[in-house]
Formats: structure tokens, sequence, C-alpha cells
């Protein structure tokens, strides 16, 4: 497979219009490629993970790329994927959001070096109403309320915002202002991306192909999302994102091969037709990518290690060598001492984990959220362990 090919077609969902891209790259001219993101968070995870990589590979073959930083429109929030309307943000929380996203990206590609870093606040923030106006007349009302999101808003009487149906707008004159040869993004952008397109065309710029990147599903089989806890994030230390890839169900190991990894594509193919066949045991390609992730985004020592406490714990049934300490007092409540040493993200998700009998201590479960802490082992699920010790 060809560089231009893979460029196409790895972690790919889909390429509008197909012709138009493969005759820019054939024409071996330095194109133009941009993502926008809006950071209203600050964690990435693996999802995350498959269009910057697809940014990277571009800037790899020699392209110019620009990384968007939607800090106008994190402001409005985009209602991709969303049943109800995201919660405004500020300039300040959104630059302080990219700070963090931008350090985490950097596992994957060099913002100083790499991209070209822009903010969409620098023209957005200046249209007139004049021009704004002339930007939505490209556009109908039928046209955004086809947005599959909205459908199903209004099938279950719950409110469309004004601002929301035009982000998509304002999210297509960025592609203007930039005047680029192809955006890319997850599939769920692709109305966002097409609207870019239209609007290319309207003023008068090139024409730019659009390239979508497949979404991964996360731990549970549903979209890797943080509402759903499900994520495999790319701070994640060794041992828990080792531990999450060894969980995931074993059809999504080819999709996490070509979407996630450097692995080449021959050896991807040859590893889906032998899960396929019932040629290999599962559990060994789980592995192989296990190992695959941990030393992509930590090293080869981290994943080896973290490999032989898997081992451990899950053949072994044992406790990880390097396990958290933290000191509690005395007639602490589990949940608060669980938070405060970071072994759970929060009080609601301490209470969730004991209720579904996830929270053992000392090998006994907990059945109340109102136990107090003791001293020992305190092990959360399947992976995560904390050794509590008293002050």
């Amino acid at each position: 497979m060809s560089n231009a090919d893979e460029l196409l077609t790895r972690a790919v969902a889909n390429v509008i219009p197909r012709d138009l891209a493969e005759k820019k790259l054939a024409s071996k001219k330095k194109l133009r490629i941009y993502l926008g993101i809006d950071p209203t968070g600050a964690k990435l995870h693996l999802g995350h993970s498959v269009p910057l990589r697809k940014l990277k590979a571009f800037a790899d073959a020699g392209h110019h790329v620009i990384f968007l930083v939607g800090s106008f429109t994190a402001m409005i929030g985009d209602p991709s994927g969303r049943d109800s309307q995201r919660e405004v943000m500020t300039r300040d929380g959104v630059e302080n959001n990219f700070q963090t996203y931008k350090k985490q990206a950097s596992k994957i590609l060099d913002c100083e070096k790499d991209v070209e870093v822009r903010y969409n606040d620098e023209w957005l923030g200046k249209l007139s109403p004049t021009e704004f106006l002339t930007i939505a007349g490209h556009f109908t009302k039928q046209q955004l309320e086809q947005r599959e999101m909205f459908v199903r808003r209004e099938k279950e009487g719950n409110p469309i915002h004004m601002h929301e149906m035009l982000y998509p707008l304002l999210v297509g004159y960025d592609s203007v202002v930039l005047d680029v040869d192809c955006e890319l993004g997850g599939s769920d952008q692709e109305f966002n991306m097409l609207c870019g397109r239209t609007l290319q065309k309207a003023f008068g710029k090139r024409e730019k192909f659009v390239l979508t990147t497949k979404l991964i599903e996360g731990t549970d089989g549903r979209k890797m999302s943080k509402t759903y806890d499900n994520c495999i994030y790319l701070e994640d230390e060794p041992n828990n994102m080792y531990g999450k890839v060894m969980s995931l169900k074993d059809d999504l190991i080819p999709t996490y091969m070509e979407c996630c990894t450097k692995i080449p594509m021959a050896e991807v193919g040859e590893a889906a037709k032998a899960l396929k066949g019932g040629k290999v045991n599962p559990k060994e390609l789980k592995m192989r990518l296990a190992r695959e992730l941990v030393t992509m985004y930590h090293d080869q020592a981290a994943a080896e290690k973290a490999e032989r406490e898997f081992e451990k714990v899950f053949r072994d049934k044992g406790i990880p060598e390097d396990i958290p300490q933290f000191r509690a007092k005395k007639g602490m409540l589990l949940i608060d001492a669980l938070v405060e040493s970071k072994t759970v993200s929060s009080k609601s998700e301490a209470r969730r984990l004991i209720g579904q009998g996830a929270i053992k201590v000392n090998d006994k479960p907990v059945l109340s959220t109102d136990a107090k802490v003791e001293k020992g082992i305190t092990k959360v699920g399947k992976r995560k362990f904390v050794r509590v010790i008293f002050s």
C-alpha cells in the first residue's frame, strides 16, 4: 500500500469526494490540511488520538497541517452527538483546557514543529452582523434541521437552541478563512465539515475534500466517551492502560490496531483474518496491542512491567508490586478516602461502584456507602489498588 493510499484508507471512515482527494494527492503539491478541535474537556482518550494521528500522518507526508483551536466555537458548544445543550464556556476556560490538551497531544504530534496552531476567535469574534447573514444565506432551515441529533431531540420533545443550529455555519467559515485542501475530523463531524466545503465554493476559495476518521468503541462496547466512563486515556498510568486494553471486546482488536497504533496494515489484516477464523487466541492479540499502546504513551520498560503485573493480578490472583499508598484518618468514610487518594474521580463514582459490588477491602466486598476506611488493601474494580495506612 502506497503512502497516499494509506492516507486515504487507514482509520478512515469516508472521503468526500474521493476523486478530488486522489487528484490532489497525485499532484504531489503541498496541501493545506486542518483539524479543528473545541477544547471543551481537558482529558484526551484514544478516540481523540485517531484524527490527531491522521493529522500527524499528513504532516509526515510533507503537507502543511493546521491545528485549529475552536476558541470561539467552544464557547457555543458543538451539538454533535448531544441530547442536550452543552454548558457555555469562557475564553479562559477554553485556553486552560487547550494547554492541557496540547500537552497530551504532544504524545502524538509536536504542536511547535509539526503544525501551525490557529484560534478561530481571530476571525469569528470579528464578524459583523452583515457578514454573518451572508454566511447564513448559503444554507436553508431544512438543511440544518436534517442533522440526526436534531431530529432525535425534536422527536423526544427536547429543545434545540438557535446557537446550536448555527454552529455548523461558524465552523464551516473556518474553512473559508484557512482556505484548505482538506479538513479532517471524526465521522460525527461530517455535517459540519461539509458545511465548510459548501462555503469554500460559495466564497470562491479552493475546493476541499473532507476526510472523516473512524470512531472507536470504549471498554464497554459503546462509543468511547467520558460520559460513559469507558475511556482509555492518553495519560492513564501503564498498569491501568494495559488492563483496560485487555478488557476490550475481542472483535475490537483489529480496529484498535488500525486506528490507534503504528502496527503495519499487513499485520493488522493478518490478525483480523486469524481472529475471524479462530486461529489465534484473542488474548495473545490483546497483549500485543496492549504492549504497543503502553510503549507508545510511556515506554517499552513500562509496557513489559505492566504485562508482568497483569499476569500476576489476573492469572495468579496477586497484588501489584507498586501500588499507591494513602494515609487516612481513623473513622474516615471510605468514599472520602477513595476520592482524596484519587482512586476514584468522585463520590458518586464511589457510590456507584459500591452498589455494583466492585470495591473490596482486604478481599471482602464493601456493602455500604457509609463504610469506614480500613487499614490494608482496597481494590476498586479489576485494576485499581490502594494501600491504606493510618496517620
